[in-house]
């Protein structure tokens, strides 16, 4: 491993300083967007930080060790001790300069759908927001229901949630759930069928990076069409005696975003206007990267039994991820948000891929 160029290193450190000076000013909280992209890139830059001090800590003592050990040859065995930590530690910071995903630090909106399959696939649908919802919960993120569509049977046509990490740490939900992006394929006995036959469907997930401000992305208002209607979920007493909840309408890319988790109008419509802008700028960034490398794409956008990219196998206890061969036989504690075995191996698959490329 080599070690990183200095001006790399004397670049980070020059900007955690500029950052920890931002964050000293009380001006600064006056722009509380501001001050968030402030606070999440302080909050990246940390475990870099930290490693190279403790890099530089061991380089130190091992030159310490090096002369002792000329007088005491008994310091032999503590110069390998040390030789062996900076090794670490210098490949450990290397990994953390590495190039990365911009957007690995960013919060997501998450959209379930169901597909193939019918009212089992809306049942399966609901299984996945619920698993994803008790993920969020394990790791201390916020996730909240912006919309749900019900069916009949108390599953979910579809479902949109927002998530968001901890503003302390440096990789944010993306970086973790971005590969979630496809579709998933149930195979299990329904609960509508009669004969015990295992049946197939499938649900589709879309995930994209939420942008902090609306901002960030230009909508014209003349392309929009806004609809307003009564909202049928739970939310609070109040939630259904009034028209509150809004569906988004962008007319040019036919995108339609609903919000019905708010209690009011307005605050409906501006959630809806950021998962809208969240999901303009996913379109745009995966079109720019189509461009660049075509045939390449992240997310399955049809919902077909056949463009799978996991398969849940209930007989058999069994969830299988296709990208990577990925097998466990661990199926319900995952469905209960025990999910980290298998993201660590998407996320060390995407690595090794990096370095190849």
């Amino acid at each position: 491993m080599t070690t990183p160029e200095p001006s790399a290193i004397d670049d980070i450190l020059a900007e955690h300083a500029g950052l920890q000076q931002q964050l000293s000013d009380p001006a600064l909280h006056d722009d509380p967007a501001n001050a968030r992209r402030v606070g999440k890139r302080f909050a990246e830059l940390a475990p870099i930080m930290t490693t190279y001090t403790r890099l530089t800590a061991a380089r130190d003592d091992l030159e310490a060790a090096r002369e002792l050990a000329e007088a005491d040859p008994e310091f032999a065995d503590e110069i390998a001790t040390l030789e062996a930590s900076v090794a670490d530690l210098d490949a450990t910071l290397t990994d953390l300069l590495a190039p990365r995903d911009p957007n690995d630090g960013d919060d997501v909106v998450l959209e379930v759908k169901s597909g193939a399959g019918g009212e089992e696939s809306a049942l399966f649908a609901a299984d996945l927001v619920r698993m994803y919802l008790k993920y969020c919960e394990r790791h201390g993120w916020k996730a909240t229901v912006l919309g749900v569509t019900d069916s009949d049977l108390g599953g979910y046509k579809e479902a949109t949630l927002s998530i968001k990490a901890r503003e302390s740490v440096r990789d944010g939900v993306w970086s973790r759930l971005k590969f979630e992006g496809g579709v998933h394929r149930v195979q299990r006995v329904p609960v509508t069928e009669s004969q015990g036959r295992i049946h197939t469907s499938a649900a589709g997930v879309l995930i994209y990076p939420e942008p902090d401000e609306v901002e960030e992305i230009h909508i014209d208002e003349s392309d929009l069409r806004v609809d307003v209607f009564r909202s049928s979920g739970k939310g609070g007493q109040g939630v259904n005696t009034t028209d509150s909840a809004v569906r988004i309408t962008h007319l040019p890319t036919g995108v339609v975003v609903t919000c019905q988790n708010e209690r009011s109008q307005l605050q409906n419509k501006a959630r809806a206007m950021q998962v809208l802008a969240a999901r303009l700028k996913a379109a745009a960034d995966e079109e720019a990267e189509a461009q660049a490398a075509a045939g390449r794409h992240a997310q399955i956008r049809t919902v077909d039994r056949s463009e799978r990219i996991r398969t849940y196998n209930f007989p058999e206890n069994r969830i299988t991820d296709h990208r990577i061969g990925y097998k466990a036989n661990n199926l319900d504690t995952v469905l209960s948000g025990d999910m980290d075995a298998l993201l660590d191996a998407l996320v060390e698959a995407d690595k090794q891929a990096r370095l190849q490329q």
